[in-house]
């Protein structure tokens, strides 16, 4: 750190009595009262170099032998002005990044200008200012967070704008020219040689984000406007950006929780309720303002970090536009995020749901209404059968690419919060509060084709169902209609055979779609496993005629003729199919059942239509 000593007198102040006097043959003959403090000095060092004491005391004769001089509001305080009456005696005063603010404001104040005297202090502390402090990393940064104790002053006299530019442009810059930082001198301490040079004093400091911790010791008015700089150099990577800020979040956001949240109301419930509320406030700014200066460009911030600003914000009832925006930023990244991210608590009155389903519905919104996926070829529009006839045959081609790449992409990220959002339904199903309406939101949202499979949702409702035990026969069945049979594995399928909590109308759908798919591959017929072929068994069906590998594969004739309209028709008519009609341990055994579940004599002809149908619609989704 720079530091710079001015005068070359002992410093001969003392206290006697609550009064700060200075040793001297001359008796004094001025009184200055700076606050609580009383200062027995001379009229002329002190007024040679104050134009301020000069007005002062020709404004005020007196007549007595000390003439008394007030200045209650003195910028800085005793220690200051001390400073400067010791510069005033030529009394060997030290300066440096920790005073220099102070001692500026209060040269300011006394007006100790080169009008008034040739080499006076206000002189001396710019040259040190700008050729010193401002040269160094470390000695900016405390420079910086010293004006916070004379924000008006500092800003009058441009101190805290000339530390914010030097330290952005420090960052701005290649690492290697900027001092050692004081955190960096912490970590590498290891790296400083037997005789205390620092041999590595670069290597650490060149890597990216090195400044992110030093810069996280200021308050966020001081940060904010440095990071505006720096992101106004544009040559900050947005990515370097995102990494500050996230460390300057885990700086100073509380880790909030359910807990912490309820601490804080029984906290205001108290008398500590106006501090608990300043301190709210205090924390919503700060996370309003980490949120505005968040870079544009998508992928800069995790999408991790961006739900832990959503979270805080929802807890610390952040205004909407804050919380609507980390929304929109998540739904353009959703894909990133995991389901422990997305459980947030819930802190709505209203209800006693543990977990937060709006909000993250909001978010996936967000995330659909990004726009369809670009057409598979390139827009036939005027404009751009204009511009294909000066457009050579190889840059349309390259746009088709791109296009097909694009859509490509776009395909990707909807399959993976398909599987993201059926995960998440697992955990919230869990919960005996969430409405079934909800749920049934959750789950038509998400576009059939993202869809491959309908396990992680087969696994969802089946907690549902069972957290739920008091939903009737309709809404069950209702809740069902979101699964597809057909795309359910295997493992699933011998699962969804032998539910309990399920319709017995699924449990048919499963166990014909099964069958039919057996039938339909046309191959060599196996044995079913034994839990399924006690089922089947149960219900008057004969596993061995019914057997056959469980594949979807197959060879189909153009003149099959079949319609599933029966089918469908069937499975519409809930009513036909009741738990009192039919038994699941297999005593009770009627026609209709059989009937129902009981495939063609000639199933590979009859079925080929059906399946071609549903094959075709997979392959368009």
């Amino acid at each position: 750190m720079k530091f710079m000593k001015l005068g070359s007198r002992p410093d001969t102040f003392y206290t006697s009595e609550a009064v700060r006097s200075i040793s001297s043959e001359v008796s004094s003959d001025l009184i200055i009262q700076v606050k609580a403090t009383r200062y027995l000095l001379h009229k002329f060092p002190l007024l040679s170099k104050c134009l301020l004491l000069q007005r002062l005391c020709s404004e005020s004769p007196d007549s007595s032998q000390h003439q008394l001089v007030q200045l209650p509001d003195f910028p800085g305080g005793v220690e200051a002005f001390e400073l400067c009456a010791k510069f005033c005696y030529g009394i060997t005063i030290t300066l440096c990044a920790y005073n220099i603010v102070a001692t500026r404001c209060a040269a300011e104040y006394l007006h100790m200008t080169e009008d008034v005297e040739k080499g006076n202090l206000i002189c001396k502390l710019e040259v040190f200012l700008n050729s010193c402090i401002l040269q160094g990393w470390k000695d900016s940064i405390v420079t910086l967070q010293s004006t916070k104790a004379l924000p008006l002053w500092s800003e009058d006299l441009a101190i805290s704008s000339r530390c914010i530019e030097a330290i952005a442009s420090k960052v701005l810059s290649h690492p290697s020219k900027v001092s050692l930082s004081q955190s960096h001198s912490r970590r590498v301490r290891d790296d400083i040689s037997y005789n205390g040079n620092e041999s590595q004093r670069h290597t650490s400091s060149s890597s990216k984000g090195w400044w992110a911790e030093d810069l996280a010791e200021l308050s966020m008015d001081l940060y904010w406007r440095t990071m505006i700089a720096m992101k106004s150099g544009s040559k900050m990577p947005s990515n370097i950006i995102g990494d500050a800020l996230k460390v300057y979040a885990s700086r100073w956001l509380p880790n909030i929780s359910r807990k912490a949240r309820s601490n804080k109301k029984a906290a205001a419930s108290g008398s500590d309720s106006d501090s608990a509320s300043e301190i709210t406030s205090k924390h919503r700014l700060l996370l309003e303002s980490i949120a505005s200066l968040l870079p544009a460009e998508k992928g800069a911030v995790s999408c991790s970090f961006l739900l832990k600003l959503l979270k805080a914000a929802n807890i610390l009832n952040a205004s909407s536009s804050s919380k609507m925006e980390l929304a929109r930023r998540v739904g353009l990244q959703l894909e990133e995020a995991t389901v422990n991210d997305l459980l947030m608590p819930s802190l709505s009155h209203t209800n006693d749901m543990l977990y937060d389903v709006d909000l993250v519905m909001t978010i996936l919104e967000q995330f659909m209404s990004q726009g369809q996926s670009p057409p598979t070829s390139p827009p036939r529009s005027r404009l751009s059968v204009e511009r294909r006839r000066s457009r050579s045959a190889e840059n349309i081609d390259s746009e088709f690419q791109e296009s097909r790449r694009s859509s490509s992409a776009s395909h990707s990220s909807k399959l993976k919060v398909a599987k993201l959002v059926d995960r998440y339904l697992q955990e919230v199903s869990k919960d005996v509060n969430l409405p079934m309406s909800k749920f049934i939101a959750f789950a038509e949202i998400i576009p059939d084709f993202a869809r491959h499979d309908h396990d992680d949702l087969y696994k969802a409702i089946d907690i549902y169902l069972k957290a739920h035990p008091e939903l009737n026969k309709s809404e069950r069945k209702r809740l069902c209609r979101i699964l597809d049979c057909k795309k359910l594995s295997m493992e699933a399928c011998m699962h969804a055979a032998q539910n309990e909590v399920l319709p017995l109308r699924v449990v048919v759908q499963v166990l014909f779609f099964e069958q039919a798919r057996a039938a339909a591959s046309g191959g060599k017929v196996s044995d079913l496993p034994s839990n399924l072929k006690a089922l089947l068994t149960a219900h008057g069906m004969d596993p061995l005629k019914h057997a056959a590998p469980l594949s979807t594969t197959t060879s189909l004739h153009a003149d099959d003729q079949w319609s599933d309209s029966g089918f469908k028709m069937k499975l519409a008519e809930d009513d036909d199919l009741d738990e009192n009609d039919l038994s699941r341990n297999g005593i009770a055994r009627t026609s209709k059942f059989k009937a129902f579940c009981a495939l063609p004599t000639q199933p590979k002809r009859m079925l080929s239509k059906f399946w071609s149908t549903n094959r075709g619609t997979s392959e368009k989704n």
